[in-house]
This record gives structure tokens, C-alpha cells and sequence, in this order.
């Protein structure tokens, strides 16, 4: 199957994960940006993209509530789910139970400056059958995220001169060795249906334990991750520090 036919199609659903607990920023998808909560934006940016439709799996009612009142489709998830992933198949379960949509996107709510392009990457990085699950990554520029446990690394197969490859590995640590680029991976990923419901359906992996990495559980069960490279890093949301910074990035201009 080739791109055009599954963009022309919109055989995409978009599904953002959201909850309230967040130890370093309450209450965090309803932190206000200049007038609308964070989720509120992330929805926005989804629907940008134009590859099908969005819905926010929410774990409380209030997030629901604000997405529902911004427009948007929103389902209560249970709220003691594991993962991201768990609460995005739920929704997707409930959402689509025909299962009419071939592609899952799953956006962290968490990423209000992620780009409308970016995320019609991860549709198009699974224009190949042979790829189970898509995601992004950026190159590192600056020499102290190299070393920075919070900022993962994807290990990509990746000739000099190409834009994707196939993801090798997930780390914490700087990886590979040697000379040339390490690259920044970024929190989206795009799922073919059955990809995901194999996924969520797999025990935890020993890597996965290992590193805190939920991705390296589909590596170690054999699916193939394309990655594919973009010019920049959306930041994601996680202190007041990070807030403030994204009420500039995204300040009227």
C-alpha cells in the first residue's frame, strides 16, 4: 500500500493520551496557555496535520470536559492504566470498535509545540508493510543532551545523506560510539492496528525494564520501528520551567 492511498483514505486516527498526575506539574493538561489548556493546543496541532480524525483518552473527566468544549472528541479511559499505550487502545477499542482506521497515531498530550508536518511524518514512515510502528527523531545539537539520561537516543540505521532508517535501539546512555551524529528521539509514534493490539498485549520486556523505555518491548519481539528525522525537537511539558517556556513559544505574535 502505498503513501497516497493512505492519505487519501485517512486511514489514520489520532489519539492523544492525557492525564492529571504529574508530580512535577499538577494538574498539567489543563495548565492554561494564553487562554487554552495545553491539551487544548496538542488537539489543535493534531487536527492540523489533516490525516484523520483526533481524539483525547482521557483519565478524568475534566480533561474530557475541556476538549469536548473546545470541539473535540474526547473518551474516559480507565485511570489506572500502566501506559500511554494501554489508554490509547482502550480508546481506540471505543472510539473505532469496527476498526475502520488501519493507523494509530499516538501523540503525547504533552507536546503543544509539536508541528502539524511532524505528525503526518509518522503516517507516512508506514507506507511500507513492512514497518509495524513509526516514529521521530531530531539531531543532537547541543553537547550536554549527548549525556542527558532524560533525553533518549535513537540508534538509527541510517546511511549519511538519508532522512529515515530502521530503529535499531532506544537508550539513555550516548549511542553509538565513534564518529557522527546522535539523534534525539521524539515521544510520537504511529501504529499500524494490529501492531499496537500485539503491543499492548506483549509482558513488559527485560530491555524495557532495564533502560524505562516502553519501545524497546516491541525490538525485543521482533517489529520493525522506522524512524524517520526532523529539523527539531518539540519540547515537551513536564516542570513550570517548561511551561513557561512553551507560553513563549507559542505567545501571539
Amino acid at each position: 500500500m502505498g503513501l497516497e492511498s493512505v492519505t487519501s483514505r485517512q486511514q489514520a486516527l489520532v489519539v492523544i493520551p492525557a492525564r492529571m498526575a504529574s508530580l512535577r506539574l499538577p494538574d498539567k493538561p489543563l495548565a492554561d496557555i494564553h487562554g487554552e489548556a495545553m491539551i487544548v493546543h496538542v488537539w489543535r496541532r493534531a487536527v492540523e496535520a489533516g490525516i484523520g480524525p483526533v481524539v483525547v483518552a482521557c483519565a478524568e473527566a475534566e480533561i474530557a470536559d475541556t476538549i469536548k468544549a473546545a470541539g473535540g472528541d474526547a473518551v474516559l479511559t480507565d485511570p489506572d492504566h500502566p501506559s500511554g499505550s494501554d489508554r490509547v487502545w482502550e480508546a481506540v477499542q471505543r472510539f473505532d470498535p469496527d476498526g475502520a482506521y488501519d493507523v494509530i497515531i499516538n501523540l503525547q498530550g504533552d507536546l503543544p509545540t509539536m508541528e502539524p508536518a511532524q505528525i503526518r511524518l509518522c503516517l507516512e514512515l508506514l507506507a511500507d508493510d513492512a514497518v509495524d510502528i513509526s516514529t521521530l527523531a531530531a539531531e543532537i545539537v547541543e553537547d550536554y543532551e549527548r549525556e542527558q539520561a532524560s533525553v533518549v537516543k535513537a540508534v538509527i540505521s541510517l546511511p549519511p545523506g538519508a532522512v529515515q532508517g530502521r530503529g535499531l535501539y532506544f537508550t539513555r546512555v550516548p549511542a553509538p560510539s565513534g564518529e557522527g551524529p546522535l539523534y534525539h528521539h521524539i515521544g510520537i509514534y504511529g501504529y499500524r492496528r494490529a501492531a499496537l493490539a500485539r503491543f499492548v498485549a506483549l509482558p513488559a520486556g527485560h530491555l524495557e525494564r532495564r533502560e524505562r523505555l516502553e519501545q524497546l518491548r516491541a525490538l525485543e519481539d521482533g517489529m520493525r520501528i522506522e524512524v524517520g528525522l526532523v529539523d527539531r525537537v518539540p519540547f515537551g511539558v513536564d516542570t513550570p520551567a517548561d511551561l513557561d517556556r512553551a507560553r513563549r513559544a507559542l505567545a501571539p505574535k
